[in-house]
């Protein structure tokens, strides 16, 4: 297992993580033993990055995370989230604490190691997105106070909502990490992209955040499973998805998703699985790659394509000419 710094904390992380999300299922409607061996094998393949929100299973996800690690005796690093509704705006600060207990409640820890604004940024707080100021001058206090009393270790943001906002919050400097949205179908997190590419443009966010020395961890890596290249879904994975940043529904995402497959046709990978994965790895911006899994067989390949190393540099030269046709209707 590959390494890498988290931005400026200190900490060395798996270049692969274990995302514990509702998209994958396994650390929500897996069933105990099948938790507990995913994550024992994870640890034994090396990965120290563990991923969990309240909103995942409405907390059944932290719940069985915690539970898992505490039968395995296991010391990783574990991070989790805090989401603010619109009547938190009179509290702020409460609402952050309110959700760390609750969540160090499940997790049955006292602290964790990172701790991640769920919401999405906008110039200025609406129903669900946090504005940048409000972030920066009530939200980060917050966090710094926490960090003070010992209930964890850095902080961030999910790096989703307006692109302009995004990089206002990781160019003040204050952010430890960042979750960056980057895939096959949306590489604008780590890539220019050509004009009228058909999704939103993240403006090379990867290397703000590398600027600012803000840990980067890559989410959606596989499009919420679009870039399997196929629509059928595992059978303890959600049922439905919507896309983030990328195209207008799961079908559009799986049909563009076909036009990448020259990669596998011309041998520079095995399967588009296979070439996702090692396209996150290639930016040395990114810090760890998060990835939800519905089995341990998922588990298993992933470790084994990330172990190949990043994409060589011609299929990167190959995917920019592929990513050119992604301005025609998919």
């Amino acid at each position: 297992m590959e390494y890498r710094s988290l931005g400026k904390t200190g900490l060395r992380v798996s270049a692969l993580g274990f995302g514990c999300g509702n998209v994958g299922g396994l650390m929500i409607r897996g069933a105990p033993g099948e938790r507990e061996r995913a994550i024992a094998r994870a640890i034994e393949l090396g990965i120290t990055y563990f991923d969990t929100a309240p909103s995942y299973g409405d907390g059944a996800s932290e719940l069985n995370l915690g539970q898992a690690l505490k039968a395995l005796g296991a010391r990783v690093q574990v991070g989790t989230k805090f989401r603010l509704a619109p009547g938190d705006a009179r509290d702020i600060p409460g609402a952050i604490a309110r959700s760390l207990e609750a969540s160090l409640r499940r997790l049955g820890m006292e602290r964790v190691d990172l701790f991640q604004l769920h919401n999405p940024l906008a110039p200025a707080s609406g129903e669900r997105a946090v504005g940048v100021e409000d972030l920066l001058r009530e939200v980060v206090p917050a966090l710094q106070k926490l960090r003070a009393q010992g209930k964890l270790r850095f902080y961030g943001i999910t790096a989703l909502g307006d692109s302009g906002a995004l990089h206002r919050a990781v160019s003040a400097g204050v952010l430890d990490t960042a979750q960056v949205c980057l895939n096959l179908l949306n590489p604008s997190a780590g890539v220019a992209v050509p004009a009228g590419f058909p999704a939103q443009d993240f403006g090379r966010l990867l290397e703000r955040a590398r600027e600012q020395r803000v840990g980067a961890i890559v989410i959606r890596v596989l499009a919420a499973g679009a870039l399997s290249g196929v629509a059928a879904r595992h059978p303890i994975a959600v049922p439905a998805v919507e896309p983030i940043a990328s195209g207008p529904d799961y079908a559009a995402d799986v049909a563009r998703a076909q036009r990448l497959r020259a990669l596998v046709a011309e041998g520079y990978a095995q399967d588009l699985v296979e070439a996702s994965l090692r396209f996150a790895l290639s930016s040395a911006a990114v810090s760890t790659v998060l990835l939800g899994y519905s089995s341990l067989e998922h588990l298993e390949y992933a470790a084994a394509s990330l172990a190949r190393g990043p994409l060589p540099q011609p299929a990167l030269d190959r995917l920019s000419t592929l990513w050119r046709g992604f301005k025609d209707p998919a």
